[in-house]
């Protein structure tokens, strides 16, 4: 005679790994992304990534609310703030969302752009409100406690050098290649420290910083307060600290944002920006990258993906490699993707 158990836990807490069930969905906008690499059209790939996202959440099990996604709903049709996504089973998360992080790369079929989704207990997410830019700091666990965005950046980078072991030109920070950061590139380059730019994605910018590759030893930069969420729920998962502060564009989004109740002086780490305990995170690569290889058409109609699936409450970062059979997801998907 079997043993009949009584299953007492809140079903609106998330305890399945529900990353095991996200992947599908940044895989499958990953897919759609991937026709669209290198045709110089960042519009269409990034709705193919959205329209692909969008028909998969819905069968998530799961009580979604967009927290960070496209944009307004009367800006964005699908994957907009404040949108009701999953089947609406429990439990109730907040959801953050990037169909396509780097559309321009993804155009220009250049390395790095991803597919990601984070996902966090209701009401766990911060919400930027009417803030696009933040600045950001982050690193790996073994410098997290050095972080800051209230001390020189100079003096930052001596503290990670001489944990390292080395002199600061044994240091690399990576950051978004922009006009707006040029006084920090001096600074920088003045301590004798590299720089490694990019044009786009720091996302996929931030998860190198962390990881501790020795490629790259901070991620430092003005850039969107959207991906600054997203990052903190995958460093929640993979350790490491990343540390925000709201960087209105001009006076007319300073005083909205003050008038909103913003603190724009906060420095807003990742249990800031991310407060829940259990967080999920998806990202699948659209282009080589080098945390992610993007998708690869193979021989008879199939397409490889490389993603990475992490959850902070285990610690447990996965790597899936899937191969998909294109005409068949063409059959089931009425063509949206694959």
């Amino acid at each position: 005679m079997g043993v009949i158990s009584h299953d007492v836990r809140d079903p609106s807490t998330p305890d399945r790994n529900l990353a095991l069930e996200l992947v599908r969905v940044t895989e499958a906008a990953a897919l759609a992304a991937a026709r669209w690499v290198g045709r110089g059209d960042k519009e269409s790939a990034d709705q193919a990534a959205v329209d692909a996202m969008r028909l998969l959440l819905d069968t998530v099990p799961m009580d979604g609310v967009v927290v960070i996604g496209e944009g307004e709903k009367d800006e964005a049709p699908m994957l907009y703030n404040g949108e009701a996504i999953g089947d609406g089973s429990p439990p109730e998360v907040d959801i953050a969302v990037d169909p396509l992080e780097g559309t321009r790369l993804c155009a220009r079929g250049m390395p790095s752009a991803l597919s990601v989704i984070a996902l966090a207990e209701r009401g766990t997410m911060f919400d930027p409100g009417p803030c696009v830019y933040m600045e950001k700091i982050a690193g790996g666990p073994e410098i997290a406690d050095l972080l800051s965005l209230e001390e020189p950046l100079a003096d930052v980078i001596r503290k990670v050098a001489e944990r390292k072991g080395t002199t600061p030109e044994g240091v690399t920070v990576i950051m978004l290649d922009r006009e707006r950061h040029a006084e920090k590139v001096k600074e920088i380059r003045e301590v004798g420290a590299r720089i490694r730019f990019i044009t786009d994605g720091d996302v996929s910018a931030a998860l190198f910083a962390v990881t501790g590759s020795g490629a790259v030893d901070l991620l430092w930069g003005i850039g969107g307060t959207p991906e600054g969420v997203i990052s903190a729920a995958a460093i929640k998962c993979l350790g490491g600290r990343i540390l925000g502060r709201l960087w209105p564009r001009d006076d007319r989004e300073r005083d909205a944002a003050i008038a909103a109740g913003y603190d724009l002086d906060e420095i807003l780490d990742q249990d800031r920006l991310v407060a829940g305990d259990n967080v999920f995170f998806a990202a699948t690569g659209v282009t080589d990258g080098e945390l992610l290889q993007g998708v690869r058409y193979l021989s008879g109609g199939k397409a490889s993906t490389e993603s990475l699936i992490m959850r902070s409450r285990s610690g447990t970062v996965r790597t899936v490699r899937a191969t998909h059979d294109r005409a068949k997801l063409r059959e089931i998907t009425g063509g949206r993707y694959g």
